[in-house]
């Protein structure tokens, strides 16, 4: 066995049987290098990767491979998930290399850590026209043994050029401009005719979504809608959306959403499920409802620690080597074999499921998705559109059972810091909106284990939380700024939907912690907390990008308004706009990768909006609040926080009322639900 037994990651522990000499990441293993003069072979793959798994299967566990690696390298293995910190330098690094990144990343660094060639997935043999792996640890080594000065120069200046890479910042003056020139990027990549952004891979871009439809709210063009919803229309009706499980796969292979890869993440369904309740509030679309609900439902079913709270990080796509996608896509014979004819007839014409399927690996499997309505069914099939609803639910239920009881692709029960907060607070928006208390109550279970595991008084959020008392699971990587904004974003949520202060104190803690301890003197905030580390660890990164989760710093800036809005406090709306200014020298060409940061600029711009709630007997003001779409709105109960800018205005207010206020103007109290709901939708608003 390896040095990986007793590592927390599942990913990581899966390759204690392998007849490599496994390294974690760890001064240990550059030390090792150090001292044994060997190159390092740096491998980084996650539990939902299906081409790491194959590389580890083809290659890893070949025993003489294995020989030859232990022999002639410090072999090193990381978990992606764990470590985005290493992650993210070393793509950088090999994506300037050889022009792409990905997983696995199979990259080869001096004993200093700077990396001096490096790929992706290399096959055993040779094939998919990539050259063999092993021909590739030969000629690696052979050229850091005979060509040492080439090679260590190479790496510096690859150093070098990554450093360069890895500072994103860029100062500039904020204007409206900024907005309309990303919105006009985001309409270029737009597909008119698929929905969704670029062609292929096509992945969702929920934070993009997002603020083009708040720029709808605002300005009321018609263009912006059809973007909202030709996107997340396409997107919930094709095979990159699970018909029968619900929850979305990680991004599709084809420009029309059909073929997905079919690991599902935690941090996609988090911000999809928040950009569906957002539409479906916006517009009251039943398909955006539907949506949502089958990523709760799936969730739950799947990813939840339903006894002590936590969300489990990603369910993989696969259960073996040759597998692709088995467990979610259907051959004619097996969907035939399950339904009823009427069920049948109804089934194939929907979920268009034929002789002929999707899947390169297997033509005759079929991935389903929404080729029909329900309409058109009753039509081709002369019965009344009421009764091909019955045939579809019950073909549903019986395609779930059916499937159910397939080999069910693994789930990673790593609960990171980071993405059980955005699910937490995509819970808690769930519940108001689809009206789930379940929900309300499984992210506010969820977000105190967070502080019970993770929080580290006067130092921040780790990623990984380890229960108190116990050191199974500790790693030394740095504490990051990705979990400290998002634990901050959804302990405020939680302080909107609860009342409750300790969530506000929780969520000021942490932006002490992020303004302290991850700050630039020039603007904008550190991925880690502090520099040191071996390799690329030593360069603090300093991300705009949504890639593919929300831009930290973009996140910390909403954070910092959010909590102006609440407090009244001018040093939060001063560290965002510093962020912000920070980052707009080009974030403007960035498109739907700087989405995150527009959404954060429009708000700094436009202003948010405060509703101040005071329910007597009931909570539907409360609901109402929390429940109607507005953009860039924040909820406050009556005398909550004290400190509120808006305090004044309500003292003289008695319950029942609810406050609306942007900018400088408020609306006038409202008084029932359906009052709040029309100011909410009409107040200030120019559209």
């Amino acid at each position: 066995m390896n040095r990986l037994g007793g590592a927390a990651s599942a990913y990581l522990r899966s390759a204690t049987h392998q007849p490599v000499d496994w390294h974690p990441w760890s001064e240990d293993a550059f030390a090792a290098a150090r001292a044994e003069d060997r190159p390092i072979l740096l491998d980084i793959g996650a539990a939902w990767c299906h081409w790491c798994h194959v590389m580890d299967g083809e290659s890893y566990e070949d025993p003489a491979l294995a020989e030859y690696l232990n022999a002639h390298f410090v072999c090193v293995k990381v978990d992606r998930d764990e470590r985005p910190d290493v992650d993210a330098r070393y793509q950088r690094a090999v994506q300037a290399l050889a022009g792409q990144g990905g997983w696995p990343l199979t990259a080869f660094l001096t004993s200093e850590g700077d990396v001096f060639y490096g790929g992706t997935y290399f096959p055993p043999n040779g094939k998919f026209g990539r050259p063999g792996f092993r021909a590739v640890l030969e000629r690696v080594l052979d050229a850091y043994r005979s060509q040492r000065p080439q090679v260590l120069e190479s790496a510096t200046q690859l150093r070098s050029h990554v450093a360069g890479m890895l500072t994103e910042g860029q100062p500039g003056e904020i204007t409206p401009a900024l907005l309309d020139a990303a919105t006009e990027q985001m309409a270029r990549a737009f597909d008119f005719r698929h929905g969704g952004f670029g062609t292929t891979p096509k992945f969702p871009h929920p934070s993009a979504v997002d603020f083009l439809l708040a720029r709808w709210w605002d300005t009321g063009e018609a263009w912006l809608r059809d973007v909202v919803e030709r996107t997340l229309t396409a997107m919930a009706r094709g095979g990159v959306h699970d018909q029968l499980g619900g929850g979305f796969h990680r991004y599709a292979t084809d420009e029309r959403w059909i073929v997905p890869h079919f690991e599902k993440m935690a941090y996609d369904n988090a911000e999809l499920l928040k950009v569906y309740l957002h539409a479906h509030a916006a517009f009251g679309t039943p398909l955006y409802r539907e949506a949502a609900e089958g990523i709760v439902r799936w969730t739950l079913a799947v990813m939840c620690d339903l006894e002590r709270g936590g969300f489990a990080a990603s369910q993989d796509a696969d259960v073996g080597l040759d597998d692709d996608g088995n467990y979610f896509t259907w051959t004619l014979e097996e969907a035939q074999a399950v339904l009823s004819g009427e069920e049948w007839e109804a089934a194939r014409l929907r979920w268009d499921i034929g002789a002929a399927g999707e899947m390169h690996h297997d033509p005759q499997r079929n991935v389903l998705f929404v080729a029909t309505t329900e309409a058109e069914i009753a039509q081709a099939l002369a019965i009344p559109e009421m009764k091909v609803a019955r045939l579809l639910a019950s073909a549903a239920d019986k395609l779930r059972a059916a499937r159910a009881l397939r080999p069910t692709p693994a789930v990673d029960r790593s609960l990171y810091t980071n993405w059980n907060a955005m699910m937490a607070e995509a819970f808690l928006e769930a519940s108001s909106v689809l009206g789930r208390d379940d929900c309300r109550a499984f992210a506010l279970t969820t977000l105190e284990r967070l502080w019970a595991d993770a929080w580290r008084p006067g130092e921040g959020m780790a990623h990984r939380g380890v229960p108190p008392g116990t050191e199974s699971g500790v790693t030394d990587a740095p504490l990051m700024l990705d979990d400290q904004v998002q634990a901050a974003s959804a302990a405020l949520a939680a302080f909107e939907h609860t009342g409750d202060e300790r969530w506000l104190r929780r969520a000021l803690d942490l932006a002490t912690v992020i303004s302290t301890a991850f700050r630039d003197p020039v603007g904008g905030f550190f991925d880690i907390a502090g520099p040191g580390g071996t390799g690329f660890l030593s360069q603090r990164a300093k991300p705009i990008q949504d890639n593919p989760t929300p831009a930290p710093n973009a996140v910390a800036a909403l954070v910092f308004l959010r909590l102006h809005a609440v407090t009244g406090d001018e040093a939060h709306r001063a560290e965002a706009e510093a962020t912000l200014r920070a980052f707009a020298g080009r974030t403007a060409s960035l498109g739907v990768f700087a989405a995150t940061y527009c959404r954060a600029l429009d708000a700094l711009i436009r202003g948010m909006s405060t509703i101040v709630v005071a329910d007597t007997t009931t909570t539907e003001l409360t609901s109402t609040a929390l429940s109607t779409y507005r953009p860039r709105k924040v909820v406050l109960r009556h005398g909550y926080p004290a400190s509120s800018p808006l305090s004044p205005l309500t003292s003289s207010l008695s319950p029942p009322y609810a406050l609306l206020c942007s900018g400088t103007s408020c609306a006038p109290p409202a008084r029932t639900p359906p009052d709040l709901r029309t100011a909410m939708e009409s107040f200030a608003r120019t559209g």
